[in-house]
């Protein structure tokens, strides 16, 4: 009988991340690189903020609130951001609101000099950061489309995750060590540094200007991209499934003091970075994700999971097994947020793509903010494992009851789809046009 078992090399490739992007377009790699690098110092300032915050306070309602001051602009700034998407030079406006973060840095810098540090201060800077988000991530998820072939997105979409978690794993670790050998400034120090890098990838990377036809930004064109959000169930499921997940289940706000109940002061970058340990190995095996046509399903099991890795999570004191857990939970949540991705750069047509990636940007954040608040004013009133745990079951329970109610999700089927097909044809016909050839010759 012949021998059907694929050889070693092959099946490892069939399972390994795709590096085409980098390797075929400059000016992804640039955006990539500028990313990698910004994200690694925004995470020591993302363990700086609430660690400060903490030494100030020893609160976790004061801890909380820093989420919580961050919806109002980062709904506000992220819609208006999907709009001037649809309008403005994308790499225009994610250079420009890079340079205006490394101002709030500054902010931060300054405030940390002081001898007593202004709380109120770092609350606004916090949702001045929000804003700027807001701005410039509905582009950079817009961008996307514009650098890369239709058939390579969901590499692009992998990679794109995988800079980010490299930046979450190393930039708390390094925050930690940096904290705590020498001080919350010397953290801020190091993220300002790693915006001026980035800024110099970016600078190389070409305009990516929007279509003659594109209207200017108003009321009227964020109402349109609302709808036709919510006349497509199956983009509606991915926001609602992601939104429920990270609401009952984002325990990040309980960090510094599960560090402390774990009798593990030191572990405090291992407890923020082992969600995106389980993301990375997911991502870096990612390459089965091209040839599974049932999105929806994936998004909800994978939802399904981070619940239940967070509540077995909460149920243990012991650091090694709430790092596995954390880990496992980052694997799961990885899964979900590559399946979404592919969704959205796949289906949703250019002229739409700035308005519904403010809307995208609002369904991944919001929740977790949210859920800052939420993990924080229960772990208040009960405990904090008590907190965890009953939100990884609120979780499971409400992502099972929106799949009830989702059967587009449930059913989506990239070969099939309507929107998938469609956008197959159109961007087969505009990457064969003469002016694109040209460009990805160049």
């Amino acid at each position: 009988m012949p021998d059907n078992t694929p050889a070693p090399g092959k099946a490892r490739s069939r399972f390994a991340i795709d590096l085409t992007p980098l390797k075929k377009y400059p000016d992804f790699r640039n955006l990539w690189s500028a990313g990698l690098i910004t994200y690694l110092g925004s995470m020591i300032t993302y363990v700086a903020v609430p660690f400060q915050i903490k030494e100030l306070t020893n609160s976790y309602i004061a801890v909380g609130l820093s989420g919580i001051v961050e919806i109002v602009p980062l709904i506000i700034f992220g819609l208006y951001g999907g709009v001037l998407a649809d309008y403005v030079d994308r790499k225009r406006m994610i250079w420009i609101t890079e340079f205006t973060s490394l101002l709030l840095v500054a902010i931060l810098l300054v405030n940390s000099f002081m001898p007593e540090p202004n709380l109120v201060l770092i609350y606004v800077t916090v949702g001045l950061f929000a804003a700027v988000n807001g701005l410039q991530r509905p582009s950079m998820d817009a961008i996307l489309p514009r650098l890369v072939a239709h058939a390579d997105l969901p590499a692009a979409s992998a990679l794109m995750s995988l800079r980010w978690q490299v930046g979450v794993v190393v930039g708390p670790t390094i925050g930690g060590l940096l904290i705590s050998t020498f001080s919350i400034s010397v953290g801020y120090i190091a993220d300002m540094a790693t915006f001026l890098i980035s800024l110099a990838f970016l600078t190389r990377v070409r305009k990516v200007p929007t279509s003659p036809e594109a209207e200017k930004p108003s009321l009227a064109g964020l109402i349109e991209g609302v709808r036709y959000a919510f006349n497509r169930q199956d983009l509606l499921g991915t926001y609602l499934i992601d939104l429920a997940a990270m609401f009952f289940a984002m325990p990040t706000a309980l960090i510094p003091f599960w560090a402390d109940q774990l009798g593990a002061p030191w572990a405090l970058g291992l407890l923020y970075a082992a969600g995106t340990v389980g993301s990375i190995a997911v991502t870096l095996t990612s390459g089965w994700i091209k040839r599974y046509r049932f999105h929806g399903r994936a998004i909800i099991l994978a939802a399904l999971g981070w619940g239940a890795a967070i509540a077995i999570a909460g149920l243990s004191n012991s650091l090694i097994l709430v790092l596995i857990f954390l880990a496992a939970a980052g694997a799961a949540d990885m899964v979900s947020a590559l399946f979404r991705g592919t969704i959205w750069n796949q289906t949703i047509p250019d002229g739409f793509r700035g308005r519904l990636a403010g809307i995208e940007l609002l369904s991944y954040s919001i929740g977790p903010l949210a859920g800052q608040m939420r993990a924080a004013s229960m772990a208040a009133v009960t405990s904090l494992n008590f907190s965890v745990t009953s939100g990884g079951v609120l979780c499971i329970i409400s992502v099972s009851i929106l799949a009830i109610f989702l059967p587009k999700l449930r059913k989506y089927d990239v070969e099939t789809n309507e929107y998938a097909v469609e956008m197959r044809k159109f961007r087969a016909r505009d990457e064969n046009s003469p002016e694109n050839r040209q460009n990805s010759e160049k």
